[in-house]
């Protein structure tokens, strides 16, 4: 698998809905630079663009974004990644108009989780920057004209909203809202509304969550009742609520069918009709039958669904899905008969099935006695074998969040790796979702303790099997899988290397007080590390900053730097503090790169720089890829 057909083929599929009908989407596109184009189904097969270049449909509200499209009758809203300001599209005359003024600051007013509202009116989150640190953020629910762009506040008084829905009969309207140091996983509170007569909103009341139950969606079943995924319980299950405040769990089962709300308008159920649901159990889709009290799995090879979009559609269900040999693609199903249709086409740049690894789920066992799920990639390549007696190079991939999870869909950034002889085991350590609240706190306040213990377990586990190379084993990862990898390097000696991308390095800073993260996860760290500045000697020796000088081998750092969450700052110190140290080391940087990569050359850059560094430390030389440069 070479990196450009892996960046060619990373048109990752998104908010999907239907528009009279009709299935659009969002579909990034690496080779136009990363832009996010609006796609729909073609009722013969294929698709078309529905905006074209330079049209970015994608927003930085929490810097996640929310979704960023809503058709309203017969226009089109989307907001525009180079501005953010919102635009409108008239379906009938093909004209794009804004409808939001140009912000005084560039990208200083942001929309997201874009909703239909009363008649004439779009309903979003609105976010605007109040001063020049990246928290000074103050958070509005508005409505907006779609005549005019006029602009009015429906809510405000809370730091995080979800954006309101509009019950069936137009008379009641309801949301999310929680405030620091929550985030949307710990706590959230469903309110209510009345809508009045001139469009505001009445006195609010909670109908469900608070600080201990977090409501992850809500969808309108009637005027008088929502369906509300929450976790009184411990797991994320359906329930019923009333405006009475009654609630009835439809079907009480402990698995999580909802999960972390990392960006806005997300979506892990949607109605099929006469008391069925198709949900999303960790990620698989099954079918809730409120009679029978059950929640059953669709038989289908798609075993990852996106919680950015589940439609219903004649005889079933529409979705987002991938499996472990397929990437992801825009399908329809039939949970009945597990029928699918595939409505976006498949990359053309895989390989045959033969270099695509076979994920296995396993359970590990973590010191404590705890147990550690995680997905083991082997090497997978048909034209070679192995030379007898050789073990292979592991790298042991940490996912981002912490609250997040890896699962068993097809990677291609993976496969870059297995086809070339080196596994890959991706571990959802202590913190992760998927598997109940309780499992997610095993984190709390132990960021970069159970994060590192269980990836350590696991990595031993697989050399004591004799399936891995103790002397060849590396750590990687994103993000927090960035902070976790750096923590790893420099705290324990398992690990002959670490690739550290986008990462968390100095706890110290990246708080509400310390300025190098954004507003929505400012106060995260109070959960996983504890309140600061009382537990400020904890923050300072859990950062990797604070042990530069105990690596215990080599290091990759790639940075974006235009990261508001992860920004270069961190990395930059890092780095200065290994100049003349000796330890090989390198630290690519990208210029237009945001939390992530998005565009084809970064993507290729990073993936070929990432192999180059593993066979100069584990001694091998990669074929036709250009050698990375380590300093000392």
């Amino acid at each position: 698998m070479s990196a450009a057909a892996t960046a060619a083929a990373d048109r990752g599929a998104q908010w999907l809905a239907a528009v009279d009908g009709v299935l659009w989407w969002a579909e990034t596109r690496p080779a136009e630079g990363g832009r996010v184009a609006l796609v729909r189904s073609l009722p013969g097969g294929g698709t078309e663009d529905v905006l074209p270049e330079p049209w970015n449909v994608r927003n930085r509200v929490h810097e996640y974004g929310g979704r960023p499209w809503v058709a309203v009758g017969s226009v089109i809203v989307f907001t525009h990644w180079t501005d953010q300001r919102l635009y409108a599209l008239s379906e009938s005359e093909g004209e794009i108009v804004p409808l939001t003024p140009e912000p005084a600051t560039p990208q200083g007013v942001r929309y997201g989780d874009l909703r239909p509202g009363l008649e004439g009116e779009v309903w979003a989150v609105r976010e605007r920057s109040t001063g020049p640190r990246r928290t000074d953020i103050a958070r509005e629910l508005v409505a907006i004209r779609l005549d005019d762009g006029a602009e009015r506040v429906l809510v405000d008084g809370y730091r995080f909203f979800t954006a309101p829905q509009l019950s069936p009969d137009g008379t009641h309207a309801a949301w999310l809202a929680w405030d620091h140091p929550a985030m949307p996983w710990d706590g959230t509170e469903l309110f209510v509304a009345p809508v009045d007569g001139d469009g505001s909103f009445g006195a609010a009341r909670v109908l469900a969550g608070g600080p201990e139950v977090a409501v992850c969606q809500l969808e309108w079943e009637s005027a008088e009742q929502l369906l509300v995924l929450a976790d009184p319980d411990g797991w994320w299950n359906l329930h019923r609520v009333g405006l009475d405040g009654t609630a009835v769990n439809l079907a009480p089962v402990q698995r999580e069918l909802g999960g972390p709300m990392w960006k806005l308008g997300v979506s892990w159920f949607a109605p099929l009709g006469g008391g069925r649901f198709a949900v999303l159990d960790a990620g698989q889709l099954a079918v809730l039958d409120e009679h029978a009290g059950s929640v059953t799995p669709v038989d289908t090879d798609l075993t990852v669904w996106s919680s950015a979009g589940l439609v219903p559609v004649p005889g079933g269900v529409a979705g987002i899905a991938a499996g472990a040999r397929s990437d992801d693609a825009v399908v329809r199903i039939d949970p009945a008969t597990g029928v699918v249709t595939e409505l976006s086409p498949r990359p053309d740049e895989l390989p045959s099935a033969d270099y695509l690894p076979v994920p296995q789920e396993r359970v590990f066992t973590a010191a404590d006695g705890s147990r550690i799920p995680a997905f083991v990639f082997p090497p997978a390549n048909p034209e070679f074998t192995a030379p007898e007696g050789e073990l292979p190079p592991y790298l042991v991939h940490v996912h981002g969040g912490p609250t997040g999870r890896s699962d068993g869909a097809l990677s291609l950034d993976f496969t870059y790796f297995t086809s070339r002889g080196i596994g890959v085991v991706a571990v959802n350590y202590g913190g992760s979702t998927g598997y109940g609240r309780a499992f997610r706190e095993r984190l709390r306040e132990q960021w970069g303790v159970v994060d590192v213990q269980d990836c350590v377990a696991v990595a031993e586990a697989l050399v004591a099997e004799g399936l891995a190379d103790p002397a060849r084993l590396a750590v990687r990862g994103g993000s927090a899988g960035g902070f976790t990898s750096a923590a790893s390097i420099t705290t324990t000696r398992t690990y002959a290397a670490a690739t550290v991308k986008f990462p968390i390095l100095d706890f110290t800073s990246w708080t509400g007080d310390g300025g190098e993260t954004h507003d929505f996860e400012s106060r995260y760290l109070t959960g996983l590390v504890g309140p600061y500045p009382e537990t400020e000697q904890r923050y300072r020796e859990r950062s990797p900053i604070t042990h530069v000088d105990s690596l215990a081998g080599p290091v990759l750092f790639l940075q974006g730097l235009d990261d508001q969450i992860c920004p270069p700052e961190q990395a930059d110190r890092f780095v200065a503090g290994l100049a003349g140290s000796g330890i090989p080391h390198a630290y690519l940087r990208f210029e237009g790169e945001q939390h992530g990569f998005r565009k084809a050359e970064t993507i290729i850059a990073a993936l070929e720089a990432e192999l180059s560094f593993y066979g100069q430390v584990f001694g091998f030389v990669p074929p036709d890829v250009p050698v990375l440069e380590l300093d000392r």
